[in-house]
């Protein structure tokens, strides 16, 4: 990756106004969480959701890249500190890139099928490093990146994360402008919020305001328990991988996902850009987070009698419908149709309680479970893999 250095910007104010006192940094309080989960929340696949921009300074031509941050304190909405809105656009709008995604599938009579998809992305990099979604890019077989200045490229697989949703491409590019890095552990309720993502996949670039509606929230998404901050700023599909900035100009969220349903509206979250730093370095040096633990299995929820029967299984509760081979499921002998009963003592009710569980582990952890095979329990404990870079991705 290509060496430079960020310098620091003297952040411009209204006449006669005085900037606030930095705000100390708040203490996360978990009583503050709340968990939502279902079809109300959505991580859009087809693209929604506003990424992030990271900076990176590499220290030399062999050094992991390392994320530069910016020092300047976020600012509420209430106040004249910071930056215009037309000024926060000036410096942020080129780090932005609209991405669209093709992938194949084959249907019947073995014949191919390209499904369109698109989000957006934040550059990282002036040589063409770029943070989107995983759910983004998941599956594609071709991604193409549209700069604000129109150029498109295609553009080249480096490492995603399912877990936390995050992603790296990269484009043969040289003096792009990446975005400017913040810190959301310095946000408050209230503070502004900036969106700028590629909305319905055809509108790059569009620029949208609101406030940081809440800190932590922990959302179940597709099976994925995440902690997010919630924003007002109008969020739409294609925004995914787009980037949520500060008073300042500066990178404080991934936004990937919004509430949907009959008038909801104002309702959108993002992940929190301290949380997403170590992802997105662990993705440009190794392509995978390598402390990932793995069990190898996919599970299904059975919770109903017509489910029931579809699966052939007597009972409701969270099933093992397929078996990696070559994973720690495997070499434990756990087998499609074995129902999960515990994880290390806890009564298992959804899968994304038993992905909880596993995500709380380490590779090489050690994991007891109970499960149910032919109407018998049985104990079976085993050692954690790593995720490793399983990814699929073929651009």
């Amino acid at each position: 990756m290509e060496d430079f250095n960020i310098t620091e910007e003297t952040i411009m104010q209204e006449p006669q106004k005085q900037p606030e006192e930095p705000k100390p940094k708040k203490a996360k309080n978990p009583m503050t969480k709340r968990v939502l989960s279902g079809a109300a929340i959505l991580a859009l696949g087809f693209g929604s959701g506003v990424g992030g921009a990271y900076c990176y300074n590499a220290l030399n031509d062999d050094s992991t890249p390392v994320i530069q941050t910016s020092t300047a304190t976020p600012t509420s909405a209430k106040t004249s500190s910071g930056l215009t809105y037309t000024q926060i656009a000036e410096k942020t709008m080129d780090s932005v890139v609209a991405i669209q995604t093709e992938s194949k599938t084959t249907g019947s009579f073995m014949q191919d099928y390209i499904t369109e998809g698109a989000g957006s992305g934040v550059i990282i990099s002036k040589d063409g490093y770029i943070v989107t979604n995983h759910h983004v890019i998941d599956g594609a077989s071709k991604v193409t990146v549209t700069l604000k200045n129109g150029k498109t490229y295609n553009a080249k697989y480096v490492g995603s994360d399912e877990q936390s949703d995050l992603a790296v491409i990269k484009i043969d590019a040289d003096d792009l402008t990446p975005a400017v890095l913040g810190d959301s552990d310095q946000l408050s309720v209230g503070d502004t919020a900036v969106a700028i993502g590629n909305p319905l996949g055809t509108l790059g670039g569009t620029f949208t305001t609101g406030v940081i509606s809440a800190l932590d929230r922990e959302l179940t998404i597709d099976g994925e328990t995440m902690t997010l901050m919630q924003t007002n700023a109008a969020i739409n599909p294609g925004n995914s991988g787009g980037g949520l900035f500060d008073a300042n100009g500066n990178l404080i969220g991934i936004v990937n996902a919004k509430s949907s349903g009959e008038s909801i509206e104002g309702l959108g979250f993002a992940i929190p850009i301290n949380d997403a730093k170590t992802v997105i370095e662990e993705l440009l040096e190794n392509g995978y987070v390598t402390t990932r633990a793995k069990l190898g299995v996919s599970m299904v929820d059975v919770e109903d009698e017509m489910t029931a029967m579809r699966y052939g299984v007597s009972s409701l509760g969270v099933y093992i419908a397929q078996v990696e081979n070559g994973t720690a499921a495997d070499e434990a002998g756990l087998k499609v149709g074995d129902q999960i009963i515990q994880m290390d003592g806890e009564e298992i009710d959804s899968a994304s309680e038993a992905k909880k569980i596993i995500h709380a582990h380490k590779a090489g952890d050690q994991l007891k479970m109970i499960v149910k095979r032919d109407g018998k329990e049985m104990t079976i404990t085993l050692t954690l893999g790593n995720s490793g870079n399983t990814d699929t991705n073929q651009f």
